[in-house]
């Protein structure tokens, strides 16, 4: 009989133990799931309903922490100083998307670079970028993808479905004769880039590709860095319940497994003081690019930022290289 006593003890000692993990993981999933939805359901900033107070008291920030941030359509204020043409294109899904299109002060264009913004940016953010390729003479074409700028459409796969952005813009240009295309991406933009070439797939000159991230399960771990979050299971659960909110996989979203299919040429730009995106995710993918024809490039001092801006002569010097060695 004395023996049974700390038996039963030890029993209800691992039940409680079991019911508390099981707690926690359905917690930790609820939470996992809260956040991809809103990480990739961006509200209008007539939804702006809260503002930090310090008036909140412990339960509101924990709730907030547990549920994630609201993430708001960012639309495209600045505008081209230079003659353009505004489109509207439109998904399979019947999704307007707003785009610009400018050509050279050259008298002879030398072929049309397509610009794909970040995650929460827009067209107007590239501005900068655009004005450079103009002075190389090429043609310019600057477009916000779903949900971002002055696209319609308010959910976002980060970079999964707005692949099929990447094919619009290039089948639009195109169609207007053009020969020689490139297509240029930054992070997220970087990303879709690379997906859609490969998978459509797509022929152009080149792109050009800025710190893309390795997968969707690596962004996200990335961003729980940054916010001083543990990685895991973090990544995992939220890579996990954006695929199944969105529709897809979210854990075979892999931008080196799209690389391999690439032929065409790519440069390929890391800034060294990223901490979204590490060195690891930008060596594996440049690894996997299946063109002979590629370069890497690194900024010593820049971080996870548009590099035109954090070394204008060496992003200069060799995207202009790029871009007469491949037109």
């Amino acid at each position: 009989m004395k023996k049974s006593k700390p038996r039963k003890r030890l029993r209800s000692i691992i039940t409680w133990s079991l019911w508390v993990l099981l707690a926690q993981f359905i917690l930790i999933n609820i939470s996992a799931a809260l956040y991809a939805h809103k990480l990739t359901h961006l509200y209008t900033p007539d939804e702006h309903t809260w503002t930090k107070s310090a008036s909140d008291n412990i339960f509101t920030k924990t709730w907030r922490l547990f549920t994630g941030p609201k993430f708001y359509h960012q639309y495209s204020k600045a505008k081209p100083t230079y003659a353009f043409t505004t489109l509207t294109l439109k998904t399979t899904s019947g999704i307007p998307l707003e785009a610009w299109h400018a050509k050279t002060d050259s008298v002879t264009p030398k072929g049309t670079v397509i610009l794909f913004h970040g995650l929460m940016g827009n067209k107007g953010q590239l501005l900068h970028e655009a004005e450079a390729f103009r002075n190389f003479g090429f043609n310019v074409m600057l477009l916000d993808v779903r949900g971002h700028g002055n696209s319609g459409g308010n959910v976002i796969t980060i970079g999964y479905r707005e692949a099929e952005e990447v094919k619009l813009a290039y089948d639009y240009v195109k169609s207007t004769g053009e020969q020689s295309i490139f297509i240029w991406g930054s992070s997220m933009g970087a990303v879709e880039v690379v997906k859609a070439v490969a998978e459509y797939p797509l022929q152009p000159s080149g792109i050009i590709i800025e710190m893309p991230f390795l997968s969707l399960q690596s962004h996200l771990k990335g961003r729980a860095r940054i916010l001083g979050f543990p990685e895991q299971p973090f990544g995992f659960l939220t890579s996990f319940w954006i695929g199944v909110e969105r529709g897809f996989n979210g854990n075979l979203f892999n931008t080196a497994r799209y690389a391999k299919k690439l032929t065409c040429p790519v440069l390929m730009q890391y800034g060294r003081k990223d901490e979204l995106v590490l060195q690891y995710e930008t060596d594996a993918i440049y690894s996997a690019i299946g063109s002979t024809n590629k370069k890497l490039v690194i900024y010593e001092n820049a971080p996870h930022s548009l590099f035109l801006k954090e070394d204008p002569e060496l992003w200069k010097s060799e995207v202009g290289d790029f871009l007469e060695m491949n037109r």
